[in-house]
């Protein structure tokens, strides 16, 4: 059943490369779409406000090398994707001004969105499992903090940047430079992105997944906006960041404009995602 999993698989890919469905091709399905309304931070409610702001005070360098140490030894849970699917649904995003759907119906459109546009099934299953780091809240976490560089000085392009103000990297001697810690354009896999859900995921599957590069990419970036979007942190860049980067811009737009989709049936959409569940993950993960 596997091997006639893969060799189907590997036709559905055949024929979007002749269908041109490339996965760097434009995203189609949101062409309509008015969005200008998305990621409208200055709209945003008291909610997502306070989560900024709690993010930017307590991201310091110091706390980011406890996370990486616990999750290296502490034991979480061990489960499949759809059941992690499954406890993720309880959470809401505070940091999300678009959006109060289940975590569980925002996968599936994601997922969704990318099936449509017949991107390859590497992509459709990103797509359904890119926001499951947010399982860090439901494991203890401090909180569901985004995507920033520690280590050098905050970009004012990061969203509420005055919010840096009690944050004490803001003051520090090293780590108040343009490039702290860091050489000229040393690459971001040499560089500490700020932990919370992306850099957990990114972790959890790096190990336990058969996802190609592009895939983790748009796992450990997606909401890192002060980069895909804004421009920052260019003077950190490499040459393999150049092509990360289209990776995650390919990807953004799925994340971003489904959310005003329809509503998704989780029963009736089971059966085909988690035929390509198997084929990218093992049954049990380590979390």
């Amino acid at each position: 059943m596997g091997r006639e999993l893969d060799v189907t698989s590997d036709a559905i890919d055949d024929v979007n490369v002749l269908r041109g469905k490339l996965w760097d091709d434009k995203s189609e399905f949101d062409e309509a779409k008015d969005k200008s309304k998305f990621r409208d931070y200055e709209a945003a409610c008291d909610r997502v406000k306070a989560f900024y702001k709690e993010q930017h005070e307590k991201q310091t360098f110091d706390f980011n090398v406890k996370a990486r140490v616990e999750f290296k030894t502490k034991k979480r849970a061990q489960m499949g994707v759809w059941e992690a699917m499954e406890m993720l649904n309880t959470l809401i995003d505070e940091s999300d001004p678009d959006t109060s759907v289940s975590q569980i119906e925002h996968l599936l459109q994601t997922a969704e969105a990318i099936r449509r546009d017949g991107k390859p099934e590497w992509m459709q299953v990103t797509g359904l499992v890119h926001d499951l780091g947010k399982l860090l809240l439901l494991f203890g976490s401090q909180g569901q903090w985004d995507v920033v560089v520690v280590g050098c000085k905050f970009s004012g392009k990061i969203i509420y940047p005055e919010t840096f103000k009690n944050n004490p990297d803001t003051y520090d001697e090293v780590y108040s430079t343009e490039y702290g810690i860091y050489q000229p354009h040393c690459g971001l896999d040499n560089v500490m992105l700020s932990w919370g859900h992306d850099e957990y995921l990114y972790n959890v599957f790096k190990y336990q997944s058969s996802l190609p590069d592009e895939a983790l990419a748009m796992i450990r970036y997606h909401s890192f906006y002060p980069w895909h979007r804004e421009g920052a942190y260019q003077h950190l860049m490499n040459g393999k960041d150049a092509q990360i980067l289209k990776a995650v811009q390919a990807f953004n737009p799925y994340d971003l404009y489904s959310k005003s989709d329809d509503p998704c049936d989780p029963a009736t959409l089971r059966p085909y995602y988690e035929g390509l569940i198997a084929k990218f993950f093992p049954p049990v993960l380590d979390w």
